[in-house]
C-alpha cells in the first residue's frame, strides 16, 4: 500500500499529470492515424483491454481528481477509436489453428478479465488511484509493443514518434510518482522495465526502417 506520499508543489505535478495527459494523447492519435493509414491497428489486444479497462474504471467507477480525471476522459475516447480498429483489422492476424469465431470471445473475455484484474489490485492493495495497474500494465504494453513488431516484422501500424511519445509520456508519471514514493522499489523497478523496453522498441523500429531504405523521421 502507497502511504504517506512526499510533498510536491501543485504546479509541479500538475505539470507532470499534464505533460503525460499530452503526450499519452498524442500516441494514441498516432496509433489511430497509422490504423487508418495502413489499414491495421496499432496497440496489441491485450493492452488495448487493459487501458480501456484502466480509464473506465479511474474515469466512471473511482474517479480520479482534477486535471487527471479530464485526461482519463479523453483517453478513453481514443481507446474506443483504436478499438474500432481492431475490431475490424485484428481478425486478420488472428491466429490460423484456431476458430475464426473466438476472435469476438476471445476480445470480451480479455476485456473483462483485465477490468477484474485492475479492481482486484485496487481492492488488495487498498490504492484507488490505480498507481499500480497502470505502470504494470504500461510494461506490460511495452513488452507487447516489442512483441508485435517481431511478429510482424515490419513497422505496420507503427512508427518511431509512436515509440517515442509513449516513451516520453511515460517518463512525466514515472518522474511524478518517484518524488511521491521515492522508497517504493516495486514502482522503481517498474519504471526502469517500461523505459528499457520502450528504448529497445524505438531502436527496432529505427533500424527497421533505415534498413528497408525507410525515413524513420518522415514516417509520422
Amino acid at each position: 500500500m502507497l502511504e504517506n506520499p512526499a510533498h510536491l508543489d501543485t504546479g509541479l505535478s500538475h505539470f507532470l499529470m499534464i505533460g503525460s495527459g499530452v503526450f499519452w494523447t498524442i500516441t494514441y492519435l498516432l496509433i489511430l492515424r497509422r490504423g487508418y493509414l495502413d489499414k491495421t491497428y496499432g496497440m496489441p489486444m491485450a493492452a488495448l483491454c487493459a487501458n480501456l479497462a484502466w480509464e473506465f474504471i479511474f474515469a466512471f467507477v473511482h474517479p480520479h481528481p482534477l486535471p487527471q480525471l479530464y485526461i482519463d476522459y479523453l483517453w478513453f475516447l481514443f481507446d474506443v477509436g483504436i478499438l474500432v480498429q481492431y475490431l475490424r483489422y485484428g481478425s486478420k492476424e488472428f491466429p490460423a489453428h484456431l476458430p475464426k469465431g473466438l476472435f469476438y470471445p476471445t476480445f470480451s473475455f480479455s476485456l473483462v478479465f483485465a477490468a477484474l484484474l485492475i479492481a482486484a489490485i485496487s481492492h488488495e492493495f487498498d490504492e484507488y488511484i490505480g498507481i499500480y495497474a497502470a505502470f504494470g500494465q504500461n510494461l506490460m504494453m511495452s513488452v507487447l509493443f516489442v512483441r508485435m513488431y517481431l511478429k510482424r516484422y515490419s513497422v505496420q501500424g507503427q512508427s518511431i514518434y509512436i515509440a517515442l511519445a509513449k516513451l516520453v509520456g511515460t517518463v512525466f508519471p514515472s518522474v511524478l510518482f518517484y518524488l511521491y514514493f521515492p522508497d517504493s522499489y516495486l514502482l522503481i523497478l517498474l519504471y526502469l522495465g517500461i523505459l528499457i523496453f520502450d528504448a529497445v522498441y524505438v531502436g527496432l523500429l529505427y533500424r527497421h526502417q533505415v534498413k528497408e531504405g525507410i525515413s524513420p523521421w518522415r514516417r509520422l
